[in-house]
């Protein structure tokens, strides 16, 4: 039995699909679920919780770099043993699902939606929000993700809606939900408030160019205090202006009139106060209490207003040390005047449009007002200074425009309530990176603030909240089920979306008068509350699978990009805080951003990333998981995508694994011959690779362990390289012999290599897994153990510095212009643990082509310390003492004693230097040198010339000529052959003393001369004639 032909320009896409093929009709991904059943118990179970995706628009290389994520790490948990279930979510409800409704639609705002019908509206965004689900699974497919999409979850499903209900309620119960009025983040163009969260979202703040206006407001004493804004239109609802306290502000007088300023700020406003007096100074306390005259008359009659009040939040960062406060558009603003009993107004409506309240602007967008408004503060002589103000500034995160900040009636969840306990439950979790459970995500718990959980909008769960319609009979009625519902409003109830919802209208049972009735509150659910729901909610808990939500919660493992520590992963952590006081996840996962190949957030219209599908189309996608799990963005870093860099993942991994498998099965099936899992050979370099096999197995396994899906990547890859560049190449020989224990261990390597590798190049493993050893999949096998794979510590220590030398010396070469197959004279290797390389010496010499190596412990004879400080390091600790030891250095005034550096009298701390070991003699025209990767050891290279070694160089040329004149001609590797030469006769005559060799390497039985043949082979240089004819 021989293995299967092997294709030695491997079509990965075409492999790939086959291998999709096979899966979908041979049900491996439930066959690796199923092989450990759920009788085992919760113990050998991992849970995944899958976050849900939007499916209205097409999945993006950040959707399917978390794919990739959402993969290998179920796929690694199922061969140690666990079973995993992997459920697809779909995030259905919310602005994203009625924005993109609105757009095909043709429609804006909650008027329109109203007038065109909620019902359809919503009949609309159902279809809508899943237009793009074949789309999902066919990408999700083809990137070899095992995910269930048959068994999935979905938002809107009303057992998922009745989960969320029920959570509503149980926080209802807990005393942590509550209605208030306060100032938020609101989105005029979709006419409702957002949360906090929302306005942490990527791409919610971006610069712009404000107006800014430094405004004279006038005290009763005639003063005038200037208040400095970027937000002009909130000037006709200002109420009062806030100084701070301590600050120092100063009287000036400019053109007889009396101003007043923080002191820190004069400079700012040198232009305008041009030659202005300084009166005196007084502290802002002194100025608290003082009244006003209001600058427009819309509220003037508004009591208890326009008088300075006393603000914590005041600084003299920028603007003049006083804010001007309109506490219906401010969070400090509503918070100071609230305290002073000046209650606030909002004279704005839900379309971010002036009312009647402000008559002169009445109908205008407040930023439309903007102009206006400034014009008429000029004409009337009150504006100190307009100017154009350059910040950051919060915009909707679905439709971009900027929001206001606005005071509405919203639904929150007291998050403050349970702040202290959400910080001590984030100990619990694992983060990847780590640094964010006390950075960004911890920082965020610190800080958090109430959640405003409500939407004035139509498609989403609805706030299972009925309130009586007239006050004077007031009652709330809260519900966490439809059997409660149908309970108390006596009819089936089988939709809880509106306006179905909003038909369950019932009487007031607290009103004897029998008139008042129970009508639901308007707002729906924040669809961020519903996917924070998702552990329990996609189980339809409590109302069912309370055992298996038990069991199954905290999750394992989530991932997302590391956008969502202010979103998804935080909506989890704080409802299951809240509800069940433990965390929602064990580990987290979180990854960078990822960009187009010009550094930029991905973009269609900028078209700077290559489509996903052409990619898997062109170079497979294992290439593209590879390269992103491989790739610093699985540290929290951005990443740029290239196609290159994909392209360059093919080259550098998956050819070098399957080239291996191609190497293994053509001269295996030469000899009619194949392997078998064998790990007893005694041949030195089968030892170490499997040496080196036991330690990859260990690596990886740490580092899957560990999550670090970047690590198992570099172990994985520097194992490859190893496997091919060292001992396939320095084993080709026996291969060709047919050597059985050669073809056992290159077997034995590849069968645990693909295992190891299977959760990063899934598709590429299975083919080669599959030919390899005939079975089903490499997916349903259990992860090696390094316990069974011999290793030797002290072989490897020894064949990797053998591997060191070698790398070190090819380097000299390429550096030195002598190209390997020219043959050198010596190489010296002068290192503390020389001697462990004379069992190698042979392979040093072939590897290296010299005839000779020297091999010293007696490094000082002949080599150099050459000290070179780090002033960057240094200079923090030593000052200017730094230039002393520079100075010591360049005259040879320091020494070594030990560890113990010391220069121009100063110890050097290690990471304040390095140590360069140079040969004491270096006489470039014969010799070259360099140290070695350890710093301890160094290689001098004989790099002179006789003619006897450009003899031997160039027969080896005229070998590498003809081997590929073979591979040309299809010849087998075992053909032997008639070889013609034609050479000039001085070549020739170069060459004559390795007629045999030549004859040896090449399986020439028999070589003639012409010289009369084309020569149109170039020998490094010089032009001859080559021509193999196959004999048997």
């Amino acid at each position: 039995m021989t293995y299967p032909e092997v294709d030695p320009q491997p079509n990965f896409p075409a492999l790939e699909s086959e291998t999709l093929k096979f899966w979908q009709e041979d049900n491996t991904f439930q066959a690796s679920i199923d092989q450990h059943p759920v009788s085992a118990g919760a113990a050998s179970e991992f849970v995944f919780y899958d976050g849900p995706p939007f499916a209205n628009g097409l999945p993006h290389y950040g959707h399917l770099l978390t794919g990739f994520v959402k993969d290998a790490v179920p796929r690694y948990q199922t061969m140690r043993g666990k079973r995993v279930e992997r459920r697809f979510g779909w995030d259905c409800h919310g602005l994203p699902a009625e924005a993109e409704a609105e757009r095909q639609l043709g429609i804006s705002g909650t008027q329109a939606i109203t007038d065109f019908g909620i019902a359809k509206f919503n009949d609309y965004c159902k279809v809508s929000v899943l237009q793009y689900t074949a789309d999902w699974e066919r990408y999700v497919t083809r990137q070899a993700r095992w995910v269930d999409f048959t068994n999935d979850y979905k938002t809107l499903d009303m057992s998922y809606m009745e989960s969320v209900m029920w959570a509503f309620k149980a926080l209802w119960d807990k005393g942590l939900i509550y209605e208030g009025f306060r100032v938020l983040p609101y989105s005029w163009a979709l006419e409702t408030p957002l949360s906090n969260t929302e306005t942490r979202m990527d791409d919610a703040y971006k610069q712009v160019q404000d107006p800014a206006l430094t405004v004279a407001f006038a005290l009763e004493s005639g003063e005038l205090i200037v208040a400095w804004t970027t937000t002009p239109w909130t000037l006709p609802s200002n109420l009062a202006l806030a100084v701070g306290p301590d600050i120092a502000y100063a009287r000036v007088r400019h053109n007889d009139k009396i101003y007043i300023i923080a002191e820190a700020r004069l400079a700012a406003y040198e232009k305008e106060l041009a030659g202005a007096e300084v009166l005196g100074t007084v502290t802002g306390s002194q100025l608290v209490g003082q009244k006003y005259a209001p600058l427009f008359p819309y509220f003037a009659d508004q009591p208890g207003a326009f008088k300075i009040l006393a603000g914590d939040f005041v600084t003299i960062d920028d603007g003049t040390g006083v804010v001007h406060m309109a506490p219906g558009f401010g969070e400090d603003d509503q918070r100071v005047c609230k305290e002073h009993g000046i209650d606030l107004v909002v004279p704005v409506n839900s379309r971010g449009e002036f009312t009647h309240e402000v008559a002169d602007y009445e109908g205008l967008q407040v930023f439309a007002a903007n102009p206006a408004i400034i014009r008429a503060l000029k004409e009337r002589g009150v504006v100190l200074r307009h100017e154009t103000y350059d910040h950051s500034y919060p915009h909707c995160w679905r439709t971009g425009k900027p929001l206001i900040y606005k005071a509405v009636s919203s639904w929150f969840v007291n998050v403050t309530a349970v702040k202290e306990r959400m910080v001590a439950l984030n100990q619990e979790i694992r983060w990847v990176p780590e640094h964010l459970q006390d950075g960004s995500f911890g920082k965020w718990l610190e800080n958090a603030r109430d959640w405003n959980i409500s939407r004035n909008r139509f498609w989403g769960s609805p706030i299972p909240v009925w309130r009586s319609d007239d006050p004077t009979y007031p009652r709330i009625d809260v519900y966490g089920s439809v059997a409660e519902l149908e309970r108390d409003f006596g009819v089936a109830v089988t939709e809880l979306h509106r306006p179905a919802v909003d038909d369950l209208v019932r009487p007031n049972p607290d009103d004897p008068t029998g008139k008042s009735m129970m009508r639901r509150v308007p707002e729906v659910l924040d669809c961020w509350f519903e996917s924070g729901s998702m552990p329990f909610a996609q189980v339809h808990y409590p109302f069912e699978n309370q055992e298996w939500f038990e069991q199954h919660n905290p999750g394992d493992f989530i991932v997302e990009y590391i956008g969502q520590t202010r979103g998804w992963f935080y909506t989890l952590h704080v409802l299951a805080t809240a509800l069940f006081d433990r965390p929602a996840f064990s580990t987290c996962v979180s990854h960078g951003i990822v960009l187009g190949a010009d550094g930029q957030k991905m973009s269609k219209s900028l078209r700077n990333y290559p489509d996903p599908m052409g990619v898997f189309d062109s170079y497979g996608a294992d290439a593209m998981r590879w390269y992103l799990l491989s790739s610093s963005i699985l540290r929290g870093s951005d990443f740029a995508v290239t196609e290159e860099g994909i392209r360059d993942t093919v080259r550098q991994v998956m050819l070098p694994l399957w080239n291996s498998w191609y190497f293994l099965s053509l001269y295996s099936n030469a000899e009619g011959k194949t392997g078998v899992v064998d790990y007893s050979s005694t041949n030195v370099l089968d030892q170490y690779i499997f040496s080196k096999l036991h330690n990859v197995v260990n690596e990886t396994t740490t580092s899957m362990d560990e999550y670090d899906l970047f690590n198992a990547c570099q172990h994985v890859r520097s194992f490859l390289d190893v496997l091919t560049n060292w001992y396939i190449r320095r084993s080709r020989n026996r291969f060709w012999a047919g050597d059985q224990e050669a073809i056992n261990t290159l077997h034995t390597v590849l069968d645990v290599l693909t295992r190891v590798a299977a959760p990063l190049l899934p598709l590429t493993t299975e083919q080669v897994f599959q030919g390899l050893s005939g079975k089903r999949s490499v997916h349903l096998e259990q992860w090696p153990s390094s316990e069974v794979i011999p290793v030797d510590g002290v072989l490897v220590a020894a064949m990797d510095q053998v591997r060191d030398v070698c790398s070190t010396t090819l380097s000299l070469r390429k550096a030195y212009s002598r190209r390997v197959r020219l043959p050198l004279a010596n190489v010296t290797v002068a290192s503390p643990s020389a001697e462990r390389l004379r069992p190698f010496v042979s392979i040093i010499t072939e590897e290296v082509n010299v005839h000779h190596v020297t091999l010293s412990t007696d490094v000082e004879g002949v080599a150099r310390h050459e000290l070179q400080v780090i002033p960057a390091a240094l200079g923090p600790r030593l000052g200017a003492d730094t230039q002393k030891v520079i100075v010591a250095i360049k005259k040879g005034d320091w020494t070594r004693t030990g560890d113990v550096v010391t220069a121009g009298g100063f110890d050097l701390q290690p990471h304040e230097y390095q140590l360069k070991l140079l040969a004491a003699h270096d006489d470039k025209d014969v010799s070259a040198s360099a140290a070695l990767a350890d710093g301890l050891g160094i290689v001098l290279l004989d790099i002179a010339l006789t003619p006897e070694l450009l003899a031997e160089g160039a027969a080896r040329d005229i070998v590498r000529v003809v081997q590929q004149a073979r591979r040309q001609a299809d010849f087998a590797v075992s053909d032997r052959i008639h070889l013609t030469l034609g050479l000039p006769d001085d070549v020739a005559e170069q060459i004559s003393g390795f007629m045999d060799y030549i004859r040896a390497e090449t399986l020439a039985e028999t070589v003639s001369y012409d010289a009369d043949a084309p020569r149109t082979t170039d020998l490094d240089g010089t032009p001859i004639a080559v021509a193999v004819e196959r004999l048997r």
